[in-house]
């Protein structure tokens, strides 16, 4: 189901609430959805922070009504009394938020304006104290992985049923293979046709996995001529990378860049997507979108990465941190143009099928629309079901 037709009727205005400043992975991914639901026939409204990341990109669609707050703590009575006024203009059928942060005072709302709020949990932070009160901030949680959802309900108790998996929505039209867009960045790097370029996107951040890519890589291009690295982002280990680099006796065939709001054109001048974190990924965003642009990816079996690629087929999974499986992993593809562009087209067709805007949208508001109107607890059923049973 695409556009109009993926709205469920018992479903129709929906209140998004983010002011958490950004850039972000989660900031992108409000962006994004609240963006599908609008293409997908629904009324779209938001609090944002004002003049931030997310206000900014919400702006350039002239479909979503925007309101403002800023919330500097949990407890900010005027953020949380904006949040109010915002409901009362809006009269969501659903408020749905995306940061910690805010997810007391949004409940707060909820329960005096008898709303239904949706949280989405990107992250592990459900600490030991609040989860026993936590499951009951929320009519629904929503998580980016089935890895996550496993977690949530182990870990931390919270009930199956309140849970869902709904995957990052990702531009397929924006995130896509161009071919002039890639001979034009790779010229302005100095990339030749036969260069490989191996691309990092994200966090320069230790459990990134940044030093285990950066080892990898000079056994790569120890072994194969024609490899080279392109480099995009910022973070806490950024100038300790960049001396790693420097340092290097392949120091020329690096590229290093900043940080880009539009990595389009950097996926696009890839050849192989590096995803090498050695934590527990709830998902992974960047590794979707190199797929939408046709790039195979290389990542590691760890937490939720693994759901957004078809091993063998899209991508590779290798062990985190194994900076010989790394290596040779990296080198195969090097070494294999055949596979590479075999992988980049399952790439874009299972991005396309699985994490597109009109997929996730349809898929968001079948969600919503089973949620509404039900009592807040568990039927029957869902009672009795096993507690590590998927609903």
């Amino acid at each position: 189901m695409t556009g109009r037709g993926a709205r469920d009727s018992r479903v129709r205005r929906l209140l998004f609430v983010g002011t958490n400043r950004g850039p972000g992975g989660t900031e992108s991914h409000l962006v994004s959805l609240a963006i599908a639901m609008a293409n997908a026939g629904y009324e779209v409204a938001a609090v944002v922070r004002p003049d931030d990341v997310i206000a900014r990109a919400l702006a350039l669609d002239g479909r979503i009504e925007l309101h403002e707050a800023a919330f500097e703590r949990s407890y900010d009575r005027r953020a949380t009394l904006d949040v109010a006024r915002a409901c009362r203009a809006v009269h969501p059928d659903w408020m749905i938020g995306s940061f910690a942060r805010e997810f007391w005072p949004l409940a707060l709302v909820a329960r005096t304006r008898r709303i239904p709020l949706a949280l989405f949990l990107h992250v592990q932070r459900i600490s030991r104290l609040s989860a026993p009160l936590f499951p009951w901030l929320a009519s629904r949680f929503i998580l980016p992985s089935e890895y996550l959802r496993e977690w949530v309900v182990a870990r931390r108790g919270m009930p199956r049923w309140r849970t869902r998996v709904l995957y990052n929505p990702i531009d397929v039209a924006r995130f896509r293979p161009d071919p002039a867009t890639r001979d034009a960045t790779r010229r302005r790097f100095g990339f030749g046709p036969n260069d490989v370029v191996i691309g990092f996107a994200g966090r320069f951040e230790r459990q990134k996995g940044v030093r285990v890519l950066a080892t990898a890589l000079e056994g790569v291009m120890a072994q194969c001529a024609n490899a080279r690295a392109l480099w995009v982002g910022e973070g806490e280990v950024a100038a300790e990378i960049d001396a790693t680099i420097a340092a290097s006796p392949y120091a020329p065939r690096h590229v290093r860049e900043p940080w880009s709001a539009d990595i389009v054109p950097y996926l696009d001048a890839m050849d192989i997507l590096a995803f090498p974190s050695i934590r527990r990924e709830s998902f992974g965003r960047v590794a979707a979108e190199a797929q939408a642009c046709g790039v195979p990816v290389v990542a590691s079996r760890v937490g939720g990465i693994p759901e957004t690629l078809a091993e063998n087929v899209s991508g590779i999974l290798v062990e985190p941190g194994d900076v010989r499986q790394w290596t040779d992993a990296l080198v195969g593809l090097v070494d294999d143009a055949t596979r590479r562009v075999r992988m980049g087209a399952a790439g874009r067709a299972q991005a396309c099928e699985r994490f597109s805007g009109p997929h996730i949208a349809a898929e968001f508001g079948r969600i919503l629309g089973a949620a509404t109107g039900r009592h807040d607890a568990p039927s029957t059923s869902a009672a009795r079901r096993a507690p590590g049973r998927r609903a």
